[in-house]
């Protein structure tokens, strides 16, 4: 198992409308590719105006077809310009879980 942690810095004050979108049109576009969604997440101390969601895959190649398939989604095409364009930097980590964390 990994997990992908994204993180996003949106534009100052972006944060509210960003979720709006995500939640009236984009997770439901992203979940039935991505698959497991562990949490989605906006931060209130430290970096402000960050998104940060973390989702598990069973290795890399479940995550590349899951997001290839996500990319090739019209529905995701006509999507993403509305969240991009709240964007101003992102970030993509790949973990691997410790033999002692909890599991899946």
């Amino acid at each position: 198992m990994i997990y992908e942690l994204r993180t996003y810095r949106l534009k100052t004050g972006a944060v509210p409308r960003y979720l709006q979108l995500v939640t009236e049109e984009g997770i439901a576009i992203q979940r039935p590719h991505l698959g497991t969604l562990v949490g989605y997440f906006a931060t209130e101390i430290g970096p402000l105006n960050e998104i940060v969601h973390l989702w598990a895959f069973e290795d890399l190649a479940d995550r590349e077809r899951r997001r290839a398939a996500l990319a090739a989604d019209a529905r995701w095409q006509e999507f993403l310009p509305k969240i991009q364009a709240l964007i101003e930097t992102m970030d993509s980590k790949i973990l691997k879980a410790a033999p002692f964390s909890p599991p899946r």
